[in-house]
């Protein structure tokens, strides 16, 4: 592996203890056993939310130049603001690595990720959906 494949490898590590002991409001996130650059995580719809209630899975896909350079994000589950399985479009992803910061941990990205979610500012990957379709993705979901 290379020198940076093992920076990433051990920085994920730490960011990885570190959301254990201090975990992001309503995100769980665990990487890969088999692949620490591949995290999915489960966003639990925060309270006065369109999403309250419902559990949202998606990904976070690192480089390995991480933390240089930023991850991929996907969402996966049907949730009424973001399109399933594209790469989404956001300041903390890898459609904008002029506004990277490498101190930004896996934390940071996460809780940019549900801000975003919850706000309704349009983007690449984005979508529109009134809340009353956010609700009624989430019932499905969770009746399923």
């Amino acid at each position: 592996m290379s020198r940076r494949g093992n920076m990433s490898t051990r920085r994920l590590k730490q960011d990885y203890m570190r959301i254990m002991k201090d975990p992001v409001p309503y995100v769980k996130a665990h990487p890969l056993n088999s692949n620490i650059l591949e995290w999915h995580f489960a966003v639990i719809g925060p309270e006065d939310t369109p999403y309250k209630g419902g559990v949202y899975h998606g990904k976070l896909i690192f480089p390995s130049e991480f933390p240089f350079k930023p991850p991929s994000i996907y969402m996966i589950t049907p949730n009424g603001r973001f399109k399933c399985n594209t790469r989404l479009c956001l300041s903390i992803s890898d459609f904008h690595p002029d506004t990277w910061n490498p101190a930004w941990s896996v934390s940071t990205i996460l809780t940019g990720l549900l801000s975003f979610m919850v706000e309704k500012n349009p983007t690449l990957g984005s979508i529109e959906t009134s809340d009353y379709e956010k609700k009624i993705l989430r019932i499905q979901k969770t009746n399923k």
